[in-house]
């Protein structure tokens, strides 16, 4: 199918995902309905406790700037500069992210983000539907069943449809019934629960704003988010079974217990957080992979729909928006929908799935491996190699977050990283006395060729 200027096309699913999908299409000309299973968020009160405070960074900002949004968007968030470790005794470390604070992770509440977009893709033109559930389809006669409330049933005519509906997406689920579609959803032992640390009694930060703050403890962790009002989205992961999980904590006396053991100077914080605990659900943590994401010209997944990750890497988010700005430069390109969608597919792909696997490597890191003496040792040393070696260096952390090189050549560059530095501490005492002449020369080596390869450039 041709692209047609006045082509009417359907975004299932109106997160921030589907949002910016639906406005830069709506941006090309396309007549753009998008469709969301729940009320208006800008004017229901929705229920609370699974939501994780989102992070942006570059990949994302550039597709809001796509839509002239980023600064505006900016404005709705917090900047997060590092990382603040929390022992269990209660002491501090920081960890800085980038080479200085110009490389910087932007905080920002799913919902406000959330409501932001929609007002942003109301006003290009887009049609907003919410409290319609996609519950069958027809994708080869371009058929969609929605569920709604009060009417009931109503079927839809889609001929070209944008699944953005999520990791439990009900476009991929119709995908899934055809013989050359293939799936596969792991779910991790994990799952989390939000908790809110209330601002100081002054109205400010019981912490420090501009950081993200960890309590790492093995086999479980808590994390907090700064929020423009003084406050922190809290998150804590844990089992959902066995020792120290979710099914243990049902009684407020354990629940006290656990966290007075565990996190004592986050229980102070937290204030009176037990009924919280008690009442908000449990998420749920898990990786989604797909092939393909499109069927011929009809059909296209996008975001966590075609590849949901667990949000250890603060990239959902980001690699969604990504998607966005990917499928926008080749419909600039290219007429033929089905041609486009293939290309999307073949070019995403491989960098989806090595997202997903960082993601789950970071799972560790910031559970365990943050409080670890040797970890913490190599990673000061790769600080002082990116001061001072910073056209040949970035951190495999750096080239996610603050770069728009392919997560795939990140992926590949941090297996050769994780050598170099294991190598270069490996009889290290401390940080400054690293050998940066041997540094350089390991780079050269193993590294370089790797970005040459791909045609990467470091200086961003």
């Amino acid at each position: 199918m041709a692209v047609d200027n006045q082509q009417h096309v359907t975004v299932v699913g109106a997160g921030p995902v589907g949002c910016v999908l639906a406005t830069l299409l709506a941006r090309r000309g396309f007549d753009v309905r998008a469709f969301e299973k729940r009320p208006d968020m800008r004017r229901a009160d929705l229920a609370g406790g699974r939501s994780i405070n989102l992070v942006l960074t570059d990949r994302g900002l550039h597709a809001l700037g796509r839509i002239g949004l980023r600064q505006k968007v900016l404005e709705l968030t917090v900047p997060v500069l590092g990382r603040m470790m929390h022992s269990p005794d209660g002491d501090l470390t920081f960890q800085p992210y980038g080479k200085d604070d110009s490389e910087c992770n932007y905080s920002v509440s799913r919902d406000r983000l959330n409501q932001f977009l929609l007002d942003a893709a109301e006003d290009a033109g887009v049609e907003l539907n919410f409290e319609h559930e996609l519950v069958d389809a027809d994708l080869e006669a371009g058929q969609l069943i929605f569920e709604t409330s009060p009417a009931g049933r109503t079927s839809v005519s889609s001929p070209v449809t944008f699944g953005c509906d999520g990791a439990p997406s009900a476009v991929r689920r119709a995908l899934v019934q055809r013989p050359e579609f293939e799936e596969s959803v792991d779910f991790m032992n994990w799952g989390y629960k939000e908790l809110v640390f209330p601002a100081a009694d002054d109205g400010g930060y019981a912490m420090e704003r501009t950081a993200l703050h960890i309590w790492p403890r093995g086999a479980h962790f808590l994390m907090g988010l700064a929020n423009l009002d003084g406050s922190f989205t809290g998150t804590l992961y844990l089992p959902r079974t066995g020792p120290d999980s979710f099914d243990e904590l049902d009684d407020p006396r354990r629940l006290l217990q656990f966290f007075q053991t565990n996190y004592a100077d986050a229980t102070e914080l937290l204030g009176d957080f037990v009924d919280e605990f008690l009442s908000h659900p449990t998420g749920s943590l898990g990786t989604v992979r797909c092939a393909p994401w499109h069927l011929d010209d009809r059909v296209l997944l996008v975001g966590d729909a075609a590849h949901g990750i667990v949000p250890f890497f603060g990239q959902g988010l980001n690699s969604g928006f990504e998607d966005c700005a990917v499928l926008d430069d080749l419909l600039a390109d290219d007429t033929d929908l089905a041609r486009v969608f293939e290309t999307f597919f073949e070019r995403r792909k491989a960098n989806t799935d090595a997202i997903a696997d960082m993601a789950l490597e970071n799972a560790v890191e910031m559970g365990e491996k943050v409080a670890d003496p040797d970890f913490l040792l190599k990673k000061e040393v790769e600080s002082i190699i990116e001061q001072q070696l910073g056209k040949l260096y970035r951190s495999r952390y750096a080239t996610v977050m603050y770069s728009r090189i392919p997560y795939r050549v990140a992926y590949e560059a941090g297996k050769k990283q994780e050598a170099i530095l294991s190598e270069l501490t490996a009889d290290l005492e401390r940080a400054e006395d690293v050998d940066l002449e041997q540094a350089r020369r390991l780079i050269e080596r193993e590294l370089t060729p790797l970005y040459e390869k791909y045609g990467v450039d470091l200086e961003f």
